[in-house]
């Protein structure tokens, strides 16, 4: 055996090895610190501890939990449905259809990727307070249900879709709407897990734009409720790691449910 290429192989496994403790150990802190009282963690404890239990009776007493995941699973599963069925038509319509100001306004709209948020915060706030949707699910989620970088990556995906389909479909009679639903959307399939994880994941740790619209209790989102919880004037971090675990199962659970479609879908696969 060559013994370059052995040295080369084994280089090569301990940097991922590193790579991937380093992208694990987050999560792994989260879990000890879950079963650690405060003072454990605040000593920099890696291990588990017995203090679970009081922990998430703590978290459960503190937190109204169902509703505030109620909150973050309806706006997030709203914001999503909702995101790729109008970024989806609109990157089908950019790449299929023909006019003379198209690409026009496809660059215009991907210049808003340019603009930070935070620019933006006032303006959307004065828009929503006129519309009277402060303090409200609607207005957490109406700002990003067109976003350019969903509408970029389906129409990047599109150019891969079969166009002979699209002719065939005509031919049969079916209308553009017909073609879009029967067809476009079960052949991009995986197209369509891959967005759904991201727009999913962005939703549920949205954390600046419900912060500032969501004024009520009852209204926040779990990610809220767990900010608060870390910026108590003496925060108990245990209980802040419980909270932490709990809102990271339901993005954890999609990802790893559609984990070969978002591959698929990152790589352009069309079946």
């Amino acid at each position: 055996m060559n013994p370059m290429r052995t040295l080369r192989s084994a280089g090569t496994y301990a940097f991922l090895g590193v790579m991937a403790f380093l992208s694990v150990f987050p999560f792994l802190w989260m879990a000890f610190g879950a079963t650690n009282p405060t003072t454990d963690i605040v000593k920099g404890k890696v291990g588990f501890g017995d203090a679970l239990s009081a922990n998430a009776a703590a978290f459960f007493t503190q937190v109204n939990v169902p509703v505030v995941f109620w909150n973050s699973l309806k706006i997030a599963i709203l914001q999503t449905l909702i995101t790729l069925l109008v970024s989806s038509m609109a990157g089908y319509g950019f790449e299929i259809f023909r006019s003379r100001n198209k690409e026009r306004i496809y660059n215009a709209i991907l210049l808003t990727l340019m603009v930070p948020f935070a620019a933006l915060m006032i303006p959307l706030f004065m828009m929503m307070g006129k519309a009277g949707l402060i303090n409200t699910h609607v207005a957490v989620l109406l700002p990003f249900v067109g976003s350019a970088f969903i509408i970029f990556y389906f129409r990047q995906n599109t150019k891969s879709f079969p166009h002979e389909l699209r002719d065939a479909a005509r031919v049969d009679g079916l209308k553009e709407w017909q073609i879009f639903f029967l067809i476009y959307i079960p052949v991009m399939r995986s197209t369509y897990a891959a967005a759904f994880i991201i727009i999913f994941m962005t939703a549920w740790n949205n954390y600046l734009w419900p912060l500032i619209v969501l004024q009520s209790n009852e209204m926040k989102t779990i990610t809220l409720v767990i900010s608060s919880l870390g910026s108590a004037y003496y925060p108990d971090y245990g209980v802040v790691m419980v909270g932490t675990v709990i809102a990271t199962v339901p993005t954890l659970f999609v990802f790893f449910a559609m984990q070969r479609q978002f591959v698929e879908g990152m790589i352009g696969s069309v079946k």
